[in-house]
Formats: structure tokens, sequence, C-alpha cells
């Protein structure tokens, strides 16, 4: 039979493993932890960024040798954008630098060292979800504007008044349709990060009428976010020089 003293020294110990987790799950809600693996990377070195007051800033690094596995740990705030950037000494700038939304938990990306950003499979994120998705939507109408562009190079189009106007028609109504579909993306997320991500970095120069209807559609949670703060401040700022 249980003495009182093993009695109390075992709720004690109850007592330390409960403030534990509870530590724990508390430390969870502002610490992000990203980290997957690099297939056939040997030798480089990994970078997790972000950008703060308009200047990339370098939050952690790893050496990899022979190994392409990598974790990273960063305290966060606010879900934002991050940047993976990958230095592999092959003389090749292009393909280096992965663009993810980061979130509170643990994020994982997997990716390979010659395709870097275009294969890396992302997940733990949901707005990293979103992002994706208004991404592929969005690549429609990026693909379309750089068929204008190469025809508006055609020299036989330079030459033709009509052709060039007629051109100049079809971009304007592709850059309509394209603010139509992020307008209408952060509209249909308003419970998303995604929302005031996209009003206040892809269609800041849209009507001022559909990014106010954004901003009021928004959770409260949202709202009190990094982006969800910069659209209130811009609309703020923008009905001043009215």
């Amino acid at each position: 039979m249980p003495t009182k003293i093993n009695t109390m020294k075992n709720i004690f110990l109850l007592s330390l493993v409960g403030l534990f987790l509870i530590s724990c799950s508390g430390d969870s809600k502002n610490s992000m932890t990203v980290n997957g693996s690099i297939k056939g990377l040997k030798k480089g070195t990994l970078y997790l960024q972000q950008l703060q007051d308009t200047v990339l800033v370098n939050l952690d690094s790893l050496e990899i040798k022979g190994n392409g596995d990598f974790s990273f740990e960063s305290p966060i705030e606010n879900p934002d954008i991050y940047y993976l950037y990958l230095v592999k000494n092959d003389h090749n700038d292009i393909n280096d630098r992965i663009t993810f939304f980061g979130e509170p938990g643990i994020i994982t990306v997997d990716t390979a060292w010659d395709t870097f950003d275009t294969s890396a499979k992302i997940t733990g994120s949901k707005t990293n979800e979103k992002l994706e998705e208004y991404k592929k939507g969005m690549s429609r109408y990026n693909a379309k504007n750089l068929e204008i562009l190469q025809m508006r190079f055609d020299p036989k189009v330079n030459k033709d008044s009509l052709a060039l106007d007629s051109l100049i028609k079809l971009s304007d109504k592709n850059i309509y349709r394209s603010y139509a579909y992020a307008l209408n993306f952060a509209l249909n997320n308003k419970d998303s990060y995604i929302a005031p991500y996209i009003a206040i970095n892809e269609v800041a120069d849209a009507n001022m009428k559909y990014l106010d209807s954004i901003h009021k559609m928004l959770t409260p949670e949202v709202a009190a976010s990094k982006y969800g703060k910069q659209l209130k401040k811009y609309l703020e700022d923008k009905k001043k020089e009215e």
C-alpha cells in the first residue's frame, strides 16, 4: 500500500509532466520547423530566409555534406513568406530558391538538387497550399502575357499599327482577367492568410472598393495578422490621400 510520501511524489511528478506538456504546446504556437530532403545533393549550403523591411535576411544556414537531409527551427509570430536558398557551387544562379508560406508547426520540403524549386513538394502549411492553388490559377494569365509579349516583338507586328493596337487591347483584357481572378480568390478565402497577402502584394493598385471588401470580410484572426494589418494601414493611407 503506497505511503503518503510516495503519493505526494507521484502527484508532483505528474504535475511536472503536465507543465512540460503545456510549455511544449505553447512553444509550438510560436515556432516553425522546416525539414526535408534534397535528393542527389552531396555538398552545398542551405539558407532559411525571410524578407524583413525590404531586406532579405538569413535566419539560419546549414552546411550539407554527403546527405541532403535538413532541418531548421525558427520562431514565428505570423504566417509569412519564407525562402529556402541553396548554394551548390554549380555556377548557375537559376533554380536556387524555393518560396513558401510558413506558419507555426512542422513543414516538410522534399525536392532534388537539379530541380530545386520546380520539383519541390511542400506539406504541413495550409496557407502554402492556398498559395500553390493561387499560383496554379494565375499561371494561365502569366502564360498569356508571355505569349502576347513575344508577338509584340515580331517585326511584322511592329510595322502594323492595327495589329499592334489589337495586341495592346488583348494584353489589357488579360490583365483585367488576372486581377478579377486574384480578387475573387482573396474574397473566397477570407479565413486564410493568403487573402490579405494577395490584396497587398498582388493587386494593391486595384479599385479600392474591392480591396476594402476583402478587408471587411477577413476573419478576426486573419485581420490581426501581419498582412491583415498591412492591408488595413494601406487602405487608411489611401483614404487620407483622397
